[in-house]
């Protein structure tokens, strides 16, 4: 009996995705590049299973049934180009390759071409949920080759995570549209996460809160509006005691924040087509900051500064804190969403954000009860740019601005780092403005390079002699 899917790369993801396709009632074989692996995995988790373990990539291919569909989990860069390298000579016109790691979208257009031209079908599939979700139900972008999508849409349905709005998984387009959906989905999470450690500083450092303490707090938000997998994981992290020491393990954690460069790709990106995603972007430089260790110990010895407490009531702060929090999480879905809308535009993918909604809901790593707002919001106004333009989020704007403007100047006064709180504050005070300071800019543009200005006062292109000769 041949395969009805081949997975290539048998890390825990793809292992985990393997064990799931053959639980939805598939046949799959595998193959890793190193054949140990392999058979550990078959005789360790896959025994008795419809898995079959391939040993070579001419074997895997011959085994799967046609159209084949091969579905890649090789680490993204050069080793998935090593793959398809291999791969694409082996396989026969109308075959489907989709590559599930997190590769950059250029990566993917560039592929995607290749594939087209041996007559290959292709599609860059994002999936979120780590290891878990890749069991038990994960997040699916997909992007590529509308034909190889509606081929595997059965499949892709089966073992996506099951939403309050149907199966997370969804088409977004032509080319590499669900890897960028991907790509901004994780610059989202950064953004967050990034929030939810200031919050944590600030009670820690600021109110001297304990760790139950601040699992209370995170608890309690985890129960209204701020119901979310990023929040319900902080609380259990916050009281998760260290069995060697009997102490919270979170305070023996080095405070260094690594990063695999979707953040950055996401941040990159916004500024290539001009959109702005500021707290996104101070989330990636947040953890850039948190790798200079050795400076940052150095340089709090040498810089002065405030003393670290956060005067007034504590309750009332707290108060302020969920409100600060909350922006601040909205602003970081309004900028993701606005780069998508701003990149389908440029790119002519024609990207659906009521659906990129409906795909976050379950499964993924921002998984949040917001959703059903955002999801409505686009479904109601599918060209809104941005966010709190609609209800509730502008009544929730107007609601708790006032927080998040004590909170911020709070930390500040106090000498504590508040990136993300302070840029969703700065990029919504500037979005709110009518006139912003940028005709100083272009006035000095055009003294120092004759950039030219326009008017406000008359049509037509200006330059200025600033300065007589001499």
């Amino acid at each position: 009996m041949k395969a009805d899917i081949g997975v290539i790369g048998l890390a825990t993801m793809g292992q985990n995705l393997a064990l799931n396709i053959e639980g939805k009632g598939k046949t799959v074989a595998v193959f890793n590049r190193t054949a140990e692996r392999t058979r550990t995995f078959v005789e360790e988790k896959a025994k008795g299973r419809r898995i079959v373990p391939c040993y070579r990539l001419e074997e895997l291919v011959e085994k799967v049934s046609r159209p084949r569909k091969i579905l890649l989990m090789v680490k993204a860069g050069s080793p998935t180009d090593a793959v398809l390298a291999q791969l694409f000579p082996l396989l026969e016109a109308g075959d489907i390759v989709m590559d599930g790691g997190n590769a950059h979208y250029a990566d993917t257009e560039r592929r995607l071409a290749e594939a087209e031209k041996r007559g290959l079908r292709y599609l860059g599939v994002g999936i979120s949920g780590g290891e878990h979700g890749a069991l038990h139900g994960p997040s699916i972008m997909a992007g590529g080759h509308r034909e190889a999508y509606e081929l595997a849409k059965e499949l892709f349905q089966k073992i996506a995570a099951q939403g309050p709005e149907g199966p997370c998984c969804a088409y977004f387009g032509p080319g590499s549209a669900g890897h960028y959906v991907k790509m901004v989905h994780n610059g989202i999470e950064y953004a967050v996460m990034e929030a939810l450690a200031e919050a944590y500083d600030l009670m820690r450092r600021g109110l001297s809160m304990s760790c139950a303490e601040m699992a209370d707090v995170f608890g309690r938000w985890n129960q209204g509006e701020l119901s979310s997998y990023l929040v319900e994981i902080t609380e259990k992290i916050l009281r998760y005691v260290d069995p060697e020491t009997g102490e919270p393990l979170v305070e023996k954690i080095l405070d260094t924040a690594q990063q695999k460069g979707t953040g950055k790709w996401s941040t990159q990106s916004a500024l290539d087509i001009g959109t702005p995603a500021p707290t996104i972007a101070m989330a990636v430089f947040a953890r850039v900051i948190s790798a200079l260790k050795a400076e940052r110990t150095e340089a709090e010895k040498l810089l002065p500064g405030p003393e670290l407490h956060l005067h007034g009531d504590r309750e009332e702060f707290l108060s302020d804190l969920f409100g600060a929090v909350y922006l601040t999480v909205i602003a970081a879905y309004a900028q993701g969403l606005r780069q998508l809308r701003d990149a389908s535009a440029e790119r002519g993918w024609g990207l659906d954000l009521a659906e990129a909604a409906r795909v976050w809901m379950a499964g993924c790593i921002i998984r949040s009860s917001l959703l059903v707002l955002i999801r409505k919001a686009f479904l109601e106004q599918p060209d809104l740019p941005l966010l709190f333009l609609a209800e509730p989020f502008l009544s929730l704007w107007k609601e708790h601005h006032p927080a998040l403007r004590r909170v911020v100047a709070a930390a500040h006064e106090a000498g504590i780092p508040v990136p993300a709180m302070a840029s969703a504050l700065n990029f919504l005070d500037a979005y709110r403005s009518g006139r912003l300071p940028a005709n100083l800019i272009q006035a000095q543009r055009d003294f120092f390079g004759a950039h030219t200005y326009q008017r406000v006062d008359r049509e037509g292109t200006f330059h200025t002699e600033w300065e007589e000769d001499g």
